[in-house]
């Protein structure tokens, strides 16, 4: 089974759990670091979550994983909130998240540089636009490495 089969399984399990602990979804991820194997649940709710939040939803979704049992590999499972700086990789982080200000890193060089800042304006088929000091300038998906929300202290 595939990366994407397992977070999208996953995230199935998860609906009924976050629903009975009044938290939601953000992201999940399946990742290899190192020789390891990660499953990441991210959970929200307005106000942020807090370490019960993560522990409630990580007992119920590790006993629905047990039972269902489709992950092959050895895996570490981590449920967290996604944080302040978290990355925007699906289109409805990106919908969440207009009027807000991001950080976009490029693959490649544009003009010298590979990060910009700016506040989301737009976001259309991957392509993400930014209001840089009131420039705007689209972004292609192809050149996009990640996009996260900044945060001050």
């Amino acid at each position: 089974m595939a990366k994407k089969d397992y977070e999208a399984r996953t995230e199935e399990l998860l609906k009924p759990i976050v629903d009975e602990y009044s938290v939601r979804i953000y992201d999940v991820e399946y990742v290899k670091e190192g020789s390891d194997y990660y499953l990441r649940a991210y959970i929200d709710k307005d106000g942020g979550v807090d370490i019960n939040d993560c522990e409630n939803v990580s007992r119920a979704l590790s006993a629905k994983l047990d039972e269902n049992d489709f992950i092959e590999d050895a895996y570490i499972l981590e449920v967290s909130s996604p944080g302040l700086g978290r990355t925007l990789r699906r289109e409805r982080h990106f919908l969440q998240s207009m009027g807000e200000e991001v950080e976009l890193k490029t693959y490649k060089a544009i003009d010298k540089q590979k990060e910009f800042t700016g506040i989301l304006t737009g976001y259309k088929d991957g392509d993400v636009t930014l209001d840089m000091g009131g420039t705007e300038r689209t972004f292609e998906k192809a050149d996009i490495a990640s996009v996260r929300l900044t945060f001050d202290f």
